[in-house]
């Protein structure tokens, strides 16, 4: 029997950059982006065939934020279900700190604004997923 894609359990990698002075880095979603556009979200992306989750997170740094990560910690693993749209995904969940310096959109299909921005100082809209992802990273 066949496993419909949409509902099959993928693994991601998700990140929040940080400077290591108290300040997140999170990116506005473009009318491009696969969900929830014009909310902020911190980074994502699929864990590829071989890669291990330190080496997903560095490849999706760099091409999402043409940054290299200085320093990676994984703080924690959330089990996302998502009704609309139909997804299921394990997200490994990592803190790393980045050069804000180096920082630029490396995706300008998929976000339309980057921004630094204490924890408890959030912009909004937020995506759906952003709060419990933001609970792992301050629990670290």
């Amino acid at each position: 029997m066949a496993v419909d894609p949409l509902v099959a359990p993928a693994v991601s990698v998700v990140f929040v950059c940080h400077d290591a002075e108290g300040k997140v880095l999170l990116a506005r979603r473009g009318a491009g982006a696969r969900d929830e556009p014009g909310t902020w979200d911190t980074g994502a992306g699929a864990l590829e065939h071989g890669e291990s989750f330190t080496d997903a997170v560095r490849r999706e740094v760099r091409e999402e934020y043409s940054a290299e990560a200085l320093r990676v910690e994984t703080v924690g693993v959330r089990n996302i279900l998502r009704g609309d749209p139909v997804s299921h995904w394990v997200a490994v969940v990592c803190a790393v700190e980045v050069d804000p310096a180096a920082v630029a959109i490396g995706e300008p299909h998929k976000f339309d604004e980057l921004g630094w921005f204490a924890v408890d100082a959030l912009p909004s809209p937020l995506h759906s997923q952003l709060p419990a992802t933001l609970e792992l990273f301050r629990s670290r």
